[in-house]
């Protein structure tokens, strides 16, 4: 959503003798400075809230420095375990998972509706199962982040809630089946929930993605968690 911001945050290599992620410094600047050129990136589902941002000699003054000089890393793993936890969405998941099994419940199969069809029940059943779990981490976790430190168990919750959000959203387009295949496509037989989700499924590819992908997360979780 760079296309709607004011300002940026960056993390800018500030001391290059350094090795890793010391030596890194936390800057929030106008982006309307001089040098910085923001670039839409179309998404698969259509819309356009991606975008790549380009630095060409930009300068900001230094009292736009966040915290201390050479801090950015410490800072930006603070707010990587927030975001990661704000990523797991139970909520949205349930509201996904509520509306899947709404349209479900009106579609029928065989004697009865697709919602009492015992392989689509076992396969919600399991979804709701994962979720209540995930939602009990998510309470541990949040109970026991009060000392301002990141908490490398919000990887577990990213890792896991990311996944949950695509089952979620593939169990809805298998819902609609042919009727996801026309989008935006006005007054046809196809209802606009269908439409809608087949660009709800694309676009929910990106969650394993973004705040640090899967592959990202088990690391963190082998290393730090496990201790391998």
């Amino acid at each position: 959503l760079a296309q709607y911001a004011d300002w940026i945050f960056c993390l800018v290599r500030t001391d290059p003798t350094v090795k890793k992620q010391a030596g890194i410094s936390m800057l929030l600047f106008d982006v309307e400075s001089p040098g910085v050129t923001i670039r839409p990136i179309k998404l698969i589902d259509g819309h356009h809230e991606v975008n790549e941002v380009f630095f060409e000699n930009v300068r900001v003054p230094a009292d736009q420095l966040v915290g201390e000089e050479n801090m950015g890393w410490t800072y930006a793993k603070f707010l990587l375990g927030n975001e990661r936890t704000g990523i797991t969405g139970v909520g949205r998941t349930k509201v996904k998972l509520g509306v899947a099994k709404e349209y479900a419940a009106q579609i029928r199969s065989g004697s009865g509706t697709l919602l009492e069809d015992p392989a689509f029940a076992a396969r919600v059943a399991e979804i709701e199962n994962e979720l209540l779990a995930l939602e009990l981490t998510l309470m541990r976790v949040v109970s026991n982040s009060n000392d301002g430190k990141p908490n490398p168990a919000s990887s577990v919750l990213k890792l896991r809630g990311s996944e949950l959000q695509q089952a979620a959203t593939e169990l809805l387009l298998d819902v609609a089946g042919p009727d996801a295949l026309p989008v935006n496509a006005g007054d046809i037989a196809s209802p606009g929930w269908a439409q809608r989700s087949g660009p709800g499924y694309l676009n929910f590819r990106k969650t394993t993605i973004y705040g640090g992908s899967s592959e990202v997360q088990r690391t963190i979780i082998a290393s730090t968690i496990l201790g391998l």
